[in-house]
């Protein structure tokens, strides 16, 4: 009886957290949870001093959750989205 050996791949996600480089107001969302993205993909537009700033990922990935809404204020360094990648 000849024994059979099976390798099974376990992929492990990273969780990517995304981060307002400045402090404003969230203006408009541009993701949604589920979204496919690419490194370079606005997630988040935030408005700071009449500017309209957006939040972009570095890593591609889902998006697994938007951590903000419209209008809501936002701090620099504050997680907005999360992606898993």
């Amino acid at each position: 009886m000849a024994a059979i050996c099976r390798a099974r791949a376990v992929v492990h996600m990273a969780r990517i957290e995304v981060k307002s480089e400045i402090t404003g107001t969230v203006w408009k969302i541009t993701s949604k949870p589920g979204d496919k993205v690419e490194s370079g993909d606005t997630l988040v537009v935030i408005e700071s001093m009449k500017m309209e700033i957006p939040v972009i990922t570095e890593d591609g990935g889902t998006v697994t959750e938007i951590l903000v809404k419209e209008k809501d204020a936002v701090a620099e360094g504050q997680v907005v989205a999360v992606i898993d990648g």
